[in-house]
């Protein structure tokens, strides 16, 4: 506990010169100002932050009034929720009048009311370790429901029943897996069991406020945590169905485990290959997009298992599926075309590294495999790597190895033939010239011969491209 304290002691040292001073507005204005939240608990845990949450007496009109000439902008994008954000320096502050809110049965936005003090106000919140606060400037510790004592046990529990919180908003639900995913705490029996029994009430809420929350649960550092929270609640087979379905399934290349367990594994074996993204200054990490896929790069398989002779369980096409299903998924949670283009290209090659045996690759085959993959190649690379979790140490080390040349084979054939840009030696116009014809769709036909020529023996001079496109066109004729 002490420890606890000389953390939040060095954290408002850190933050003093900033909060102290917007503290002594809203004091002399004879309003309250408290720290509150995230802010708090993540000072108890050493995390520092440069987003600063506060709550208050003053009515955002007041709010922004008291802030107006103080800080560097000013915004009211949240204004009909009570919140009024402006940035000062290097932070970013958002200060939200004292309040309740809940949801009636069938809507999907809340119902705002200002509240009159403190201690309504943190009792409002989703759980104990976000229902601290400390008032500023003078820097009193508020801690009404405990949580000091719950973030030291590492435990997620509500300020009042869990029931009456997420009858209040639906969403908690989902925000409970996915602190559980953040902060790697447990989650207390009788939340798991309100949320069990509560699951249907996540149909209330939008899909892209269940979206943003499942993107943060699949970013956080335990993801697995927040992800068997879903499923074994039930809140899974609502918002992200095609996961628990993996439970029921058995793979053929790892008897060992179910799918479920298998794409689970896949998924943090490609949050450790991550760094592989990270640019020059080291950011690129976390990434929703080859986490996300690792994740569902199985889902076709529910819908193609067969059963053959001999007991053997094939999943032909799975990959095919598999991508159609992520498609049709992530449109219905709302992200966007290029996040969906990105999964779903990930999810249909994943497989395409299996499909040339034991690495015996034709410069052909290394060319389409980078085609096909296109800006995707570098994530393609990693959940290929990440979905290798046999215990056979002897063909996992065959594999990676297969896989570490084909790697350089493509760094090689990158490096002689500008393989990021693969394109027919000849272009449209140069195409019509030699073939004496105009637009239409045969110029379109001639640069397809051309590309998949390109692929099978490389780049061409001009002269030998335009006799082979020559020869393409007098076969067509005859």
């Amino acid at each position: 506990m002490v420890q606890v304290q000389q953390r939040v002691t060095a954290e408002l040292e850190r933050i003093g010169a900033v909060v102290d001073e917007l503290g002594e507005r809203f004091v002399t204005a004879g309003h309250q100002l408290h720290l509150v939240g995230g802010p708090v608990r993540d000072a108890m845990l050493g995390r520092l932050q440069d987003d600063l949450d506060f709550t208050t007496s003053a009515t955002p009109d007041e709010v922004e009034r008291l802030v107006k000439g103080w800080a560097d902008a000013v915004w009211d994008i949240g204004r009909a929720f009570g919140t009024i954000g402006c940035r000062k320096g290097g932070w970013t502050i958002e200060i939200t009048t004292y309040r309740s809110e809940a949801y009636s049965p069938d809507s999907r936005k809340p119902e705002v009311a200002y509240g009159t003090d403190l201690g309504g106000d943190l009792g409002r919140r989703d759980f104990t370790v976000n229902a601290m606060a400390v008032s500023i400037p003078d820097r009193r510790f508020e801690d009404p429901f405990g949580g000091i004592v719950d973030l030291a046990h590492r435990v997620l529990r509500t300020p009042g029943r869990p029931e009456d919180s997420f009858s209040d908003d639906p969403l908690r639900m989902m925000r409970a897996a996915r602190f559980a995913a953040q902060l790697g705490f447990d989650v207390a029996p009788e939340v798991v069991e309100a949320m069990t029994a509560m699951a249907e009430r996540i149909d209330v809420i939008s899909a892209e406020r269940v979206r943003d929350e499942l993107v943060k649960l699949v970013c956080a550092p335990y993801p697995r945590l927040g992800l068997a929270l879903l499923v074994d609640t039930g809140l899974a087979a609502r918002v992200l169905p095609e996961l628990p379905a993996l439970r029921l399934e058995r793979d053929e290349h790892h008897r060992h485990k179910d799918v479920y367990e298998h794409s689970l594994t896949v998924l943090e074996q490609a949050m450790d290959l991550e760094p592989r993204l990270a640019g020059e200054d080291g950011a690129g990490v976390p990434d929703f997009v080859v986490r996300f896929a690792a994740l569902i790069h199985d889902i076709g398989k529910p819908r193609t298992r067969r059963f053959v002779d001999g007991g053997t369980v094939t999943f032909h096409h799975h990959d095919v599926v598999g991508a159609k299903m992520a498609r049709k998924r992530m449109k219905a949670l709302r992200f966007s075309g290029d996040e969906i283009d990105a999964v779903a290209k990930l999810v249909e090659l994943h497989l395409r590294f299996h499909g040339y045996g034991d690495g015996e690759w034709t410069d052909s085959a290394v060319r389409r495999y980078v085609r096909d993959a296109g800006d995707q190649l570098e994530r393609l690379h990693i959940l290929t790597r990440a979905d290798c979790t046999t215990r056979n140490k002897r063909k996992a080390d065959r594999l990676r190895r297969t896989y570490d040349d084909l790697e350089r084979r493509i760094a090689v054939l990158a490096e002689q033939e500008e393989l990021d840009s693969i394109r027919p030696d000849l272009d449209g116009n140069r195409i019509m010239e030699v073939l004496g014809i105009g637009p239409g769709r045969e110029v379109g036909e001639a640069y397809r011969f051309l590309l998949e020529l390109r692929m099978d023996e490389g780049p061409q001079e001009a002269e030998v491209a335009e006799a082979a496109l020559r020869a393409w066109w007098a076969g067509r004729q005859g």
